[in-house]
């Protein structure tokens, strides 16, 4: 009997999914395209860039058949700045603005919103097409930036101009979104919500887990207070208070 899976994506499958975005390779020998499930790939020619799935471009990084040329959002600069927003008291509650939906290319809505169109969607996994490439929107973090950082300064870190530096950024900056994120979820206690705009893919899969498992204990404790309720009521009927109190309203009202 196979065993229940858990809701949503687990921390390693968004990892997974995120080798699939597209990066900006500098190649160093020749080799013709590649007929692959996602499409056919561009002849790498040296040193012409070409877009590449991480996947692929990590595999020609390992052999030294390419070099890969990290997004311009992964540089100290654009990180700094980032970084400043995020921890400004004036958004102490907001998260940095993340990429820009390309517009849309249709002209027939569905339900009046032109991304659901069906001649809008596009056949590509669930992010941008030009996220991680050199084409990407330079200050802002796109869905996958913590998962595409990290494989790029564990495989690639010969490639980046700070490599250190923009370690060390990386991390200050998931600790302060995590933080935000802890706050957030403080007001589920209260049967309020929160917002979750601009969360990356790898920061909702991690506390995923923990909102799951404090949405499910305040379920529960409600439910037990509601039959605790339930009870005394009950108890309370049988024993005539329930009843006392409701011919005394009646007296009153008659008064």
């Amino acid at each position: 009997m196979a065993l229940p899976l858990p809701p949503g994506l687990t921390p390693s499958e968004v990892g997974f999914l995120c080798e699939m975005e597209q990066v900006t390779i500098i190649p160093r020998q020749r080799l013709d395209g590649l007929e692959l499930l996602g499409g056919p790939t561009e002849p790498l020619r040296p040193p012409f860039p070409v877009p590449l799935p991480l996947w692929l471009a990590l595999l020609l990084k390992k052999q030294k058949r390419a070099d890969i040329s990290p997004p311009t959002w992964l540089s100290v600069e654009v990180l700094t700045q980032i970084l400043d927003f995020e921890m400004d008291e004036r958004t102490a509650e907001l998260f940095s603005p993340s990429q820009d939906l390309p517009a849309p290319t249709t002209t027939a809505p569905l339900d009046g919103d032109p991304y659901l169109a069906h001649d809008a969607l596009e056949l590509s996994p669930p992010f941008l097409k030009d996220a991680a490439t050199s084409r990407a929107q330079k200050d802002a973090l796109p869905y996958h930036w913590n998962e595409l950082g990290h494989l790029l300064l564990t495989h690639a870190a010969d490639n980046f101009v700070e490599p250190d530096m923009v370690r060390k950024l990386l991390r200050d900056l998931r600790e302060v979104r995590m933080s935000k994120l802890r706050k957030g979820f403080k007001v589920l206690d209260a049967g309020a919500g929160t917002q979750l705009n601009n969360v990356g893919g790898m920061e909702i899969a991690e506390v995923r887990g923990f909102v799951v498992g404090v949405v499910d204990g305040l379920r529960r404790l409600n439910h037990s207070r509601e039959e605790s309720r339930k009870e005394r009521e009950d108890e309370e009927r049988e024993n005539g208070i329930g009843s006392s109190s409701y011919r005394d309203d009646e007296d009153e009202d008659m008064l």
